[in-house]
């Protein structure tokens, strides 16, 4: 049996308790206090950060590497794509969310009131920026839920609770947002206390 060491309220974390559930497998969650990391997590990760993954001998972390893994080894439903050219695609559009748009989640989290700021004003750049996309598809690849729709979805899903308000041109982005949000399986992952984080 996988488990994942995960915390309530990381959106890293809200990734990989995703997938998990997308799979329909057996899995335990342990949640762990970022304020008060254990010392068998320091042993396992070289980082000392969750989400880690740990399957017998195997011991995984970074929520992208996590959510691969777990696609190839279970693999259906399929969440990234199966065709290489599209497959690299998907990976490249993952490393830009992580440049472009997790990279601010640290500053939301732990920085001043004007790194905050900063922070949401780039987020919400970034998103008003990828909302056109929406107005013809259903999902980031079109018609099929895939990976890329697991890794954007905690961030959207967080909007409020981070402070970032949307434009008025971002609203297809918005009506996708609400799609992802009424999946189960998307309900299924959270937390109480991300359950929360939303109105």
């Amino acid at each position: 049996m996988m488990t994942l060491y995960s915390t309530a309220t990381c959106p890293f974390s809200h990734r990989c308790r995703i997938v998990l559930h997308e799979k329909d497998m057996d899995f335990q969650v342990i949640d762990v206090d970022p304020n008060n990391i254990p010392e068998d997590i320091a042993v396992i990760s070289s980082y000392s950060k969750v989400p880690i993954l740990v399957e017998r001998d195997l011991v995984l972390y970074e929520a992208n590497i996590i959510n691969e893994y777990i696609d190839d080894r279970f693999p259906h439903p399929q969440l990234m794509p199966a065709e290489p050219v599209m497959r690299a695609r998907a990976r490249l559009l993952l490393h830009r969310f992580e440049k472009e748009l997790f990279c601010h989640i640290e500053s939301l989290e732990q920085g001043d009131h004007k790194t905050a700021d900063k922070a949401r004003a780039e987020i919400a750049d970034g998103l008003t920026m990828i909302a056109p996309i929406f107005e013809k598809q259903k999902y980031m690849l079109g018609d099929e839920y895939t990976m890329l729709d697991v890794a954007i979805a905690p961030l959207l899903w967080r909007l409020d609770h981070y402070g970032v308000k949307l434009p008025k041109q971002a609203a297809p982005l918005l009506k996708y947002a609400e799609r992802l949000f009424s999946r189960p399986l998307f309900i299924d992952a959270l937390t109480p206390s991300e359950k929360l984080m939303r109105k």
